[in-house]
């Protein structure tokens, strides 16, 4: 079709899809500006203006007026739960974005009428109070009197989980139910459970918790999938590695994404790792994996990237900043050096879940002393995860050893509670992202989505260039923060490092694959404020239009529809967005209105039932930028 004097023709080599009249940021550096794009065959052929993709517009070729939008390459979430993620999304209410309790509950209350008897309504994750106007959780009360009879359980980072009474009765907690090790059930009177779950400080009781909920047949496993996928496509997610997990069994929990590889509908690229699940089994596990599979299998969707972040149990922390740093057992050394020989034997690379420093530098000497016998790393790709307190020496020690890092933005929904037990300079400087930087490391950058941070990837890219908090708390410095383009290279050609695609992904240049995002915003020249508010209006995968919004709405491939139909993303989808702040003063407004009356009301009930209007105390301080 004839679009602004592009008129098809015959051509020897017609492209599959054309865009052009966009700002397009390539990524490349030989040629960082372009206007005009050409994909054949999944790939790049031209990049360019209009009068370089002249001679690839066939009668064929799809041409998207890009109607001067930014495009940026597609985004790579460098460590994000894609898989486990997929399993269960349509059976997740997702807070994920929502400004006031207010409406959150109101969305609970709405799904608790809708859900069948035997189901759970359930939040995981991808929320912060900080993010609500009122700065609050939910109350159990509150929780009781939503769903006096249908199972609630909502997850509050890596902190907590809140219960009702029909969750626990669901569940099997009694009073007779013991602590698991590592967590604790909150017991009121007579020792009954109250509904309240603490990770003390591990997750496996919020996890274990959450296990015993109904789960999907194997079809809606499939859909569950590819409307997550989908959604993901919906802020230009083309890649993304996946950091297995626990309660991600291999094969088993992997099967959903293999067989919808194998048709040929994955929207996503997934550069898999695996986990052992068994203390005490994992040296079995991690064997028979090395003789069944090997890093590089698969294809340019579907491909295992190595082990991880898990090795052995024992070597692992816990990043809940509400609770101490967690003391790991004197000689976990011992199992865990053998995990590395095996992989190191067999070429396997790995990724490393390590929060704090002390951890870190435990591992290090491991791996030197492994180094010193020419053992590691070989051609292995190796790097350490979160990182939030990692020092300058360690950072030296892994740049000696070769090693990258892949960092999230856990600090978005975490930093007031690192920030209150830290303190001001530790908060600053949780994690170092300049420093990893200045030293030459490979520093990809994700979300640890979906059971803590929501796996918006703006949300986190607005971490990287604000160094602030859903909740607006300035934790870091000019000097700790990066600019726009550097914060979207973590998220592209730092990405594609970490599972050696750096040839063929991460930027708009010809042999690269046609990955790209169309923006609802120019996110090199917008507000910061409204960088979370981005999203893409049509993004590429392959050269297939796989999400499609706005004036391109239509253009991308159909999905079943969601199933079961009582979904609450079948009635609420998935992220809420709301106005960029540049443009919803108002709403705004009226958000505070509601939430101030929301806290008049807790008040009121709290003077009620005998006691006084809460005080501030006077060692509090304010963080918050007006």
């Amino acid at each position: 079709m004839p679009v602004g004097g592009i008129t098809p023709a015959e051509v020897e080599h017609p492209a599959d899809v054309v865009v052009r009249n966009a700002k397009i940021y390539t990524g490349d550096p030989d040629r960082p500006q372009a206007s005009a794009v050409a994909i054949s065959g999944g790939k790049v052929t031209v990049v360019g203006n209009d009068a370089d993709i002249l001679g690839v517009v066939g009668p064929a070729t799809q041409v998207i007026d890009g109607q001067n939008r930014r495009v940026i390459p597609g985004l790579n979430d460098s460590h994000l739960h894609v898989i486990r993620g997929g399993l269960n999304y349509v059976l997740e209410l997702r807070w994920d974005g929502v400004p006031t309790l207010r409406q959150a509950l109101a969305m609970l209350r709405e799904q608790v009428a809708r859900t069948p008897k035997g189901q759970w309504v359930r939040v995981v994750g991808g929320f912060t109070k900080e993010q609500f106007a009122e700065k609050r959780l939910p109350t159990i009360a509150e929780l009781n009197a939503a769903a006096p009879d249908t199972p609630v359980f909502i997850l509050n980072l890596y902190q907590s989980a809140l219960m009702n009474r029909a969750a626990l009765q669901a569940a099997g907690f009694t009073k007779d139910t013991p602590d698991p090790k590592g967590g604790q059930i909150v017991r009121g009177r007579g020792g009954e459970p109250t509904g309240m779950l603490l990770a003390a400080p591990s997750a496996l009781i919020l996890y274990s918790t959450l296990a015993k909920a109904p789960l999907l047949g194997p079809e809606d496993k499939k859909s569950s999938t590819r409307q997550y996928l989908r959604e993901l496509n919906r802020f230009g997610l083309t890649s993304a590695i996946d950091a297995a997990g626990g309660f991600q069994n291999f094969p088993d929990n992997y099967a959903t994404v293999m067989a919808l590889a194998e048709e040929g509908n994955l929207s996503v690229r997934i550069a898999y790792h695996l986990f052992p699940q068994t203390v005490g089994q994992e040296l079995d596990d991690l064997t028979r994996w090395t003789q069944m599979v090997k890093p590089g299998d698969g294809d340019e969707f579907l491909r295992l990237n190595g082990a991880g972040e898990n090795l052995t149990w024992a070597a692992a922390d816990f990043e809940n900043f509400n609770e101490p740093r967690p003391e790991l057992a004197a000689d976990y050394e011992v199992e865990f050096e053998k995990a590395l020989r095996l992989l190191m034997e067999n070429d396997w690379g790995f990724r490393l879940h390590a929060t704090y420093d002390e951890t870190i530098r435990r591992d290090l000497a491991v791996f030197e002393r492994l180094a010193s016998e020419g053992l590691f790393p070989g051609n292995n790709r190796w790097l350490f995860d979160h990182a939030e307190t990692i020092s300058g020496d360690s950072l030296d020690r892994v740049a000696a050893l070769g090693g990258a890092i892949s960092i999230q933005n856990r600090m978005s929904f975490q930093g007031e509670a690192f920030l209150a037990r830290y303190g001001a300079g530790a908060a600053a400087e949780a994690p170092p992202i300049r420093k990893m930087l200045d030293r030459g490391l490979v520093v990809g950058a994700g979300t640890d989505a979906t059971r803590v941070s929501s796996y918006n990837p703006w949300v986190a890219l607005h971490w990287l260039v604000t160094g602030r908090t859903l909740g607006n708390t300035l934790i870091y410095p000019p000097e700790n923060r990066v600019s726009r383009e550097q914060a979207l290279q973590m998220y592209t050609q730092a990405g594609a490092t970490l599972t050696a695609e750096q040839g063929v992904k991460g930027m708009l240049r010809e042999g690269y694959y046609g990955d790209l995002a169309i923006l609802s915003d120019d996110y090199l020249t917008v507000d910061e404020a409204d960088i979370p508010h981005i999203e893409s209006v049509l993004t590429l995968t392959g050269g297939r239009v796989v999400y499609a919004a706005a004036e391109f709405e239509g253009l991308d491939e159909s999905l079943p529809a969601i199933s079961p139909l009582w979904s609450p993303v079948a009635h609420f989808g998935g992220y809420q967005a709301t106005p960029a702040p540049s443009r919803s003063g108002a709403q705004q407004a009226r958000q505070i209105v509601e939430a101030a009356a929301d806290s008049e009301l807790q008040r009121q009930w709290h003077i009620a039932r005998g006691g006084s209007a809460p005080r501030v105390g006077a060692g509090a301080f304010e963080t918050h930028n007006h």
